[in-house]
């Protein structure tokens, strides 16, 4: 049965690393009666979650994929993702909040707001996503969950609205108390199961009357009708559940729940809020793209519209390429063809299933605002499909650059094959994966967002395909740069009997500031500006009088475009360049694109080292958690890899020390981390920017490319 539009909710559990994520999906499915036992993330058992399907999940006892599964709670169909929280697998949160309608934000009742709280409220922002906050591990000694609400109005820049209060913290948490509901519940029995509502102990309602109108407060600023009837004293609960969804869905709010996972304690209630303040499909809007005109495309989650959907998660499943889908308009049908509006091919749905981890279930038919799969599909994550009536296209997700790179060499032939079908399926799955071949030494290079990151590949390689692989050290993705404006003129002669090449160019090549774009055109907006941000390259074209012909122009642009490929410092590829052309000549017979764009190139080589070349490192947020005492060790060993620390937070016996950190400094940094503070603190790195080199380093790292060029000559 396709449930009802309006009864289903799509919801991300995201939070830093060890914030509980896994653990309290596990409750929600036992709850809801998903599964029938309780199993830990890191259980002796040696079953583990169930979200946690992977053998390395289970044995690491961190999430690694995104897992997609479903349950039933007080008549509503919730779709539930289950996302890592450790930085280096940040693309399934990235896919993940993508499609989703709404999120929980997972935040530890002691720790709070940390480093990977930042990065997925990042993600919920660029996404538009609403939230609950749920602040679990109230059981822990140090919680203290009214601190984490100060942090989210912080450090989130969120406006919190507490809904619960703690009974009890630490190891006397009992429960919670309602604040809409003014009643006090608790969660008896093996697994929490049993809820207890009574009245609010005596010694809290002082407490939670102050609460109370606080969150009143804050909702009246944004519903009117809440507004009147406090000032009519006729405030109802089903006025305040009214107010706090639509401040929520309207992301001005985030109520902020609390709990326990671990302890079972103040789930059940959550997956109410889910219910109560989380959007419906419907209550999202979504927008598609024509690729004929760029127009916008509205889109309504309405069954009998033409159908959308977007392929957000590849798998390599048990029987062949399961494609993860949200469907966002239409009705999704077994048997039914697809249209992929990428490559134009037209597609038999074979097999429709619901996920449930890694099990799933059979169905015939989806419709608007589900997640579902299908399997035998051909395509790329991100991909648009619709059923042929309507050709429009959906916006991807955002796909960070990789940061940090492997050169792999299988150990032997059997080992060659498996290693490429490997590579083929990882880079597919995974946008972050990028598999690439040394063009001087043949070597294949893997490239990914961590350490850890490539590790896991290296070892699902070995699981999952036999592939034995040697790796290199990692060696970092350096940028080039220009850092000043320099004059080019350069002309293309070759004569080699007929007709000749001929071209002639000038104009300037500059620094390209991080926030520059195209200027206004003039003329009508007729010349051939370009401006490509993702490559951090402008070209403008500021010729006059006919002096090269227009059919030109763009082969001089390509040429330039052509050199960010490859430095003339290391061979790094080039950011942050400007060029404008505004001088030339041409020749009526000898002129042509490949000789425009051979101008452009000899410009470039002419000019490049007069610009005053730089090298350019990826500096890394790098936060470190332990133990106060261990705070001098942590801010010694960041110092000794040229770290520049950004603040510090210290709460009961805990300390965070922010930090940034060039990646050439953080290979084997949890090896030293844990030496210095017998293992008591963890870290998490993410990127911050590029930053110039010292010039030590640049004058070493210089010093040995040549060393390589050299070497490949002699060869």
């Amino acid at each position: 049965m396709t449930p009802e539009l309006s009864k289903v909710r799509n919801i991300g559990i995201s939070a830093h690393i060890d914030s509980g994520k896994t653990t309290l999906t596990e409750r929600i499915l036992f709850y809801t009666k998903r599964i029938h036992a309780i199993h830990d993330v890191k259980g002796k058992d040696g079953v583990g979650a169930k979200m946690d399907s992977m053998d390395l999940e289970r044995e690491r006892g961190i999430t690694i994929q995104s897992a997609a599964t479903f349950c039933e709670w007080a008549g509503h169909h919730i779709n539930i993702i289950d996302t890592p929280g450790h930085v280096d697998f940040t693309i399934e949160v990235e896919r993940a909040m993508r499609v989703l309608d709404g999120a929980v934000l997972v935040l530890c009742a002691v720790a709070g707001v940390q480093s990977q709280s930042l990065t997925v409220d990042r993600q919920m922002r660029r996404y538009g996503v609403p939230r609950i906050a749920f602040v679990n591990k109230c059981d822990r000694a140090g919680a203290n969950p009214l601190r984490v609400r100060d942090q989210l109005r912080e450090k989130l820049h969120v406006n919190p609205v507490l809904i619960q209060l703690p009974i009890g913290l630490e190891h006397n948490f009992e429960g919670v108390v309602d604040l809409i509901e003014e009643k006090a519940m608790r969660f008896l029995g093996d697994n929490g199961e049993n809820i207890v509502i009574s009245e609010i102990p005596e010694a809290m309602l002082a407490e939670v009357k102050t609460a109370r109108d606080e969150m009143l407060d804050a909702l009246s600023m944004f519903s009117d009708s809440l507004t009147e009837a406090l000032l009519e004293e006729r405030v109802t609960n089903a006025i305040i559940h009214a107010a706090l969804r639509e401040a929520t869905i309207a992301r001005h709010v985030v109520p902020v729940m609390m709990g326990s996972a671990y302890d079972n304690k103040a789930v059940q209630p959550l997956l109410d809020g889910v219910g109560l303040y989380l959007p419906a499909p419907a209550d999202i809007k979504n927008d598609a793209i024509n690729p004929d005109d760029d127009s916008i495309a509205p889109l309504a989650s309405d069954p009998d519209q033409p159908l959308v959907l977007l392929a957000f998660k590849l798998e390599d499943g048990r029987f062949g390429q399961l494609t993860y889908l949200r469907i966002y308009q239409g009705t999704l049908k077994k048997g039914g063809e697809i249209t992929n509006i990428r490559t134009t091919k037209t597609t038999k749905v074979g097999r429709l299933v619901r996920m449930h981890s890694d099990d799933m279930e059979d169905i015939t038919v989806a419709s608007a605002g589900d997640i579902v799969a299908i399997f035998g599909v051909d395509c790329n994550s991100g991909d648009t499909f619709t059923d042929g009536s309507i050709w429009v296209s959906m916006t991807s997700m955002h796909v960070p650059d990789p940061v940090i790179s492997l050169t792999i060499t299988p150990k032997d032939n059997k080992s060659q094959g498996n290693m490429s079908k490997a590579l083929r399926r990882f880079s597919k799955e995974d946008p972050t994966f990028r598999v690439a071949s040394d063009a001087e030494t043949g070597e294949i290079i893997i490239s990914g967002m961590g350490e850890l990151h490539l590790e896991v590949y290296v070892e699902r390689m070995k699981r999952e395909y036999g592939a034995l692989v040697d790796v290199s050290p990692p060696s970092v993705a350096y940028r080039e740069t220009i850092t000043q404006r320099v004059q080019f003129e350069y002309t293309h002669k070759k004569q080699t009997g007929g007709s000749g090449q001929y071209g002639k160019v000038g104009g300037f090549m500059e620094p390209l500031a991080a926030d520059a774009g195209l200027p206004v055109q003039k003329g009508g907006g007729s010349r051939a500006h370009r401006f490509l941000p993702e490559f951090g390259y402008r070209f403008l074209d500021e010729i006059v009088g006919g002096i090269i012909p227009r059919e030109f122009i763009s082969s001089c642009d390509k040429g330039f475009e052509s050199m960010l490929e490859k430095g003339q410092l290391i061979g790094a590829p080039v950011r942050g360049v400007s060029v404008t052309l505004d001088d030339g000549a041409f020749h009526a017979v000898d002129s042509s694109d490949i000789a425009f764009k051979e101008a452009a190139r000899g410009a470039w080589r002419a000019s490049y080292q007069k610009a005053g070349p730089q090298i350019l490192e990826p500096v890394m947020k790098v936060a470190v958690e332990g133990p106060t005492e261990m705070q001098g060790g942590v801010v010694g060993v960041l110092m000794q890899r040229r770290g520049m620390i950004v603040g510090t937070t210290e709460g009961e016996g805990f300390c965070r020390v922010d930090s940034e950190v060039p990646l050439a400094e953080m290979f084997g940094f949890s090896t030293v981390l844990r030496s210095a503070t017998q293992g008591k603190a963890e870290f998490t790195m993410e990127f911050a920017r590029y930053s110039p080199v010292p010039s030590q380093i640049s004058d070493r790292l210089v010093e040995e490319y040549k060393a390589e060029l050299a070497q490949g000559k002699k060869k």
